[in-house]
């Protein structure tokens, strides 16, 4: 395996496919913070609900999972 890795196109690459991923994550949170009927910022935040932050922690996992895995192929 040498230093293949550090070659400017897989360095760029790289960079590009996490911009990529990051983007797409933002995105499908925007949405579902959208179709949730509630406020997810204020509702974890200013009232303190674990419950919700829980349930969010585990969705932003599975996202990201997700995204993961396409960026990959």
């Amino acid at each position: 395996m040498g230093i293949e890795w550090l070659k400017p196109g897989a360095v760029f690459g790289s960079i590009l496919y996490a911009l990529i991923g990051v983007v797409v994550f933002w995105l499908s949170f925007v949405i579902i913070d959208k179709i949730t009927p509630y406020n997810l910022w204020e509702e974890i935040v200013e009232k303190q609900n674990v419950a919700l932050g829980i349930v969010v922690g585990a969705m932003s996992l599975g996202i990201s999972i997700i995204v993961a895995a396409a960026v990959h192929g």
